[in-house]
């Protein structure tokens, strides 16, 4: 009976942190630029950004698919732990 509540709670973790994960990586960061840097600064991301956009894409692409493939693991592993352990209650109570 108690299983399902596990499990939910379990992928709601999960769920949670992946979804905080992606907030974070998403994220603009700040510009900490001075006054001075500022030309020659912008002209360098600009041509960082032209040059590894499609670079990022793929490669945040793969992490991403890395990342849900751990997540299905570590899920099913742990699933399998609880069970294992669910069992050995029920046979010491029995």
């Amino acid at each position: 009976m108690r299983g399902w509540r596990i499990k939910f709670i379990f992928l709601l973790i999960v769920y949670f942190a992946g979804f905080a994960t992606a907030i974070y990586t998403l994220a603009p960061t700040p510009s900490q630029t001075s006054k001075k840097d500022t030309r020659s600064s912008t002209s360098i991301k600009e041509q960082v950004t032209k040059v590894d956009a499609s670079e990022f894409a793929k490669s945040f692409k793969e992490g991403m698919h890395k990342c849900i493939d751990f997540g299905k693991e570590a899920a099913w592993c742990t699933a399998k732990f609880i069970k294992q352990k669910v069992d050995e209650t029920q046979t010491v109570v029995d």
